[in-house]
């Protein structure tokens, strides 16, 4: 099998993965994690990522970022772009503040002194943690931790967004808030975002479009188009409704694995 990264021709693709596949092990030990998986993220969209643990969502997401390689198919991104990466941990520096934290790779960016200044101010602003910037990430709570490290993912300056679970360990409130605050950065900055979560209501409350994933291995089983106006709010009739539709899709896949 042969894997290949490649820049997606068309103007309206953001993220391409045609036919991606991932093995782990080899021989009698192997594990097909990923099978053909083919998906198109356009320009701007919110795409949410969905199914039962070990479906493969976090694995596409790293075959995505780079981390890891697929076995086979090719993964393509707009003018060869990085993403930014984020996790349900926001990993910071503990010993460095949030300013330093957030300029880690504007540094790696190879950015003047005085540029780096400016856009972590920005970027802080942009988070509305302007007035943090010399706290250690300590003094912060959880939610502003998750604010800092979007804050110094939005420094890596790249069109494609990936996150994995972002604000899966975070009390209802505060995910909630997160929410309109990812949302009005992902509409500013016109981001394509690739969002895995396990919660079916948070992917209906973000996403233009659902994608539920087999029980692995990993495949694509069902899309959903999210029409509902914007802003939404998580408890809203509506959400609800595609939640539930989404769910059920997903209970019927887990019932049949499990068969």
């Amino acid at each position: 099998m042969t894997s290949t990264t490649t820049t997606p021709q068309s103007t309206t693709t953001a993220v391409a993965l045609a036919g991606v596949t991932k093995v782990y092990g080899r021989g009698a030990n192997a594990v097909l994690a990923l099978d053909g998986v083919s998906l198109d993220v356009a320009p701007g969209e919110f795409v949410c990522l969905v199914g039962a643990s070990g479906c493969g969502k976090s694995t596409l997401l790293n075959l995505v970022a780079g981390l890891d390689r697929p076995s086979g198919g090719q993964i393509g991104l707009a003018g060869g772009a990085n993403p930014g990466l984020m996790f349900q941990e926001p990993a910071l520096f503990p010993w460095l503040t949030v300013e330093a934290n957030v300029e880690v790779p504007l540094k790696l960016r190879g950015l003047p002194r005085a540029e780096r200044r400016e856009r972590v101010a920005e970027l802080l602003r942009t988070v509305h943690l302007g007035e943090f910037g010399r706290k250690r990430p300590h003094e912060l709570s959880g939610g502003m931790r998750q604010r800092v490290a979007l804050a110094r993912t939005l420094a890596l300056d790249t069109p494609v967004l990936l996150m994995d679970e972002p604000f899966g360990a975070l009390d209802a409130m505060t995910r909630d808030i997160l929410h309109d605050e990812l949302e009005r950065i992902w509409s500013e900055r016109k981001l394509s975002v690739l969002f895995v979560t396990h919660n079916v209501r948070e992917a209906a409350r973000l996403a233009d479009r659902i994608i539920l994933l087999s029980s692995r291995p990993g495949r694509i089983i069902y899309s959903a188009e999210v029409d509902i106006p914007r802003p939404r709010r998580i408890d809203s009739p509506e959400v609800a409704a595609i939640a539930a539709e989404v769910t059920e899709r997903l209970r019927t896949e887990v019932g049949r694995h499990g068969q």
